[in-house]
């Protein structure tokens, strides 16, 4: 668990890497509970140690579901598109 000033967060599942930066920071996707609250999913920048964090976004598990809905339709419609 770390804590960074004013809140606390532990990271429960490294779910995986989206992307790479060229200094090392990290693009994942994770299940983190913030302030010791229901773990929710986490789309942000991280550093090596996961001791410092960038923007991100925090998404209930019906929130990562229709994320995944609307993803899914966007992937259908490139692949069938003729650009």
């Amino acid at each position: 668990m770390s804590d960074n000033r004013d809140f606390k967060y532990e990271i429960i599942n490294e779910l995986g890497i989206i992307s790479e930066a060229s200094k090392g920071w990290k693009k994942e996707l994770t299940r983190i509970s913030w302030n010791g609250g229901e773990p929710k999913y986490d789309i942000r920048d991280w550093n090596e140690n996961h001791d410092k964090m960038g923007k991100g976004v925090t998404l209930t598990e019906m929130e990562l579901r229709k994320l995944k809905e609307l993803v899914d339709a966007e992937i259908s419609f490139l692949d069938n598109s003729d650009t």
